[in-house]
């Protein structure tokens, strides 16, 4: 059976949902980032100088994108999916002939594509304060789609569980965002002292972001092959567990 139909309805719909919105989805990633610079970057990086022989604005520029894109592909889902819980739409989609498989890949497609347009308008207003010369387009073009593609599918567990709008929120908001901002997204882990690097390594954002920042000035504090295993896994997982959760029917059917 062609499920085409069914993905290609899906996908357009979570597009248009966050284009039609853009001055709330689009405009403010641009707004904090244009401050990051402003404040990191032209203030502090004045100070601190250079981090492994570039400068400080270039240093972060792919930390801020990449925390963008996190935020953004995992928010799109997790509000998107919960809200069709909230409106009982959900139930169009179950009484459909659609596989759990078609569902899961619509909403995280869709998530894939706010987190990658979110990522483009901050490359863009970077532009704006410094120039980066691409180290290898294909590394960072692969860690970006994949961050998303695993933040996507975390949005869409926290919607399963989700009992309320209260709930959507809590992830983001205690867990997400302390772990970007530990990620390194400002700083080099060489400018830790030796015990807090080692806790450092236990976030697995820092790797993603070093990954990405390797993909565009050539610069990293991770192993890169141990990045994109680390990345493939999480996805691996969080899909299989995904598609569980839907069989299921945790905090769909009941």
């Amino acid at each position: 059976m062609n499920y085409s139909v069914a993905f290609r309805t899906i996908l357009y719909k979570e597009i248009r949902r966050f284009t039609r919105i853009w001055p709330q989805t689009l405009l403010p990633p641009a707004i904090t980032t244009a401050l990051y610079f402003l404040i990191f970057g032209k203030l502090i990086g004045e100070r601190i100088g250079s981090v492994h022989g570039v400068s400080y604005m270039d240093y972060i520029v792919p930390g801020v994108i990449l925390m963008s894109v996190i935020s953004h592909a995992y928010s799109n889902v997790v509000s998107s999916f919960y809200s069709t819980k909230f409106q009982h739409h959900i139930e169009e989609l179950l009484v459909a002939p659609v596989p759990n498989w078609v569902i899961l890949v619509g909403y995280v497609c869709g998530g894939i594509a706010r987190g990658v347009l979110v990522g483009a308008v901050v490359t863009g207003v970077s532009m704006l304060f410094t120039h980066v010369s691409v180290a290898n387009g294909w590394i960072s073009i692969s860690v970006l789609v994949l961050t998303a593609t695993l933040f996507a599918l975390a949005g869409f567990i926290n919607a399963v569980f989700a009992d309320s709008f209260d709930d959507i929120s809590i992830i983001p908001n205690f867990v997400l965002t302390p772990l970007s901002y530990l990620g390194g997204v400002f700083y080099s882990l060489a400018m830790l002292p030796p015990i807090w690097q080692t806790i450092a390594l236990g976030n697995p954002i820092l790797y993603m972001i070093n990954a990405f920042r390797y993909g565009l000035i050539g610069v990293s504090d991770v192993d890169i092959v141990l990045a994109f295993e680390m990345i493939a896994g999480f996805i691996l997982f969080l899909s299989l567990f995904s598609l569980l959760l839907m069989h299921k029917g945790v905090g769909i059917k009941n």
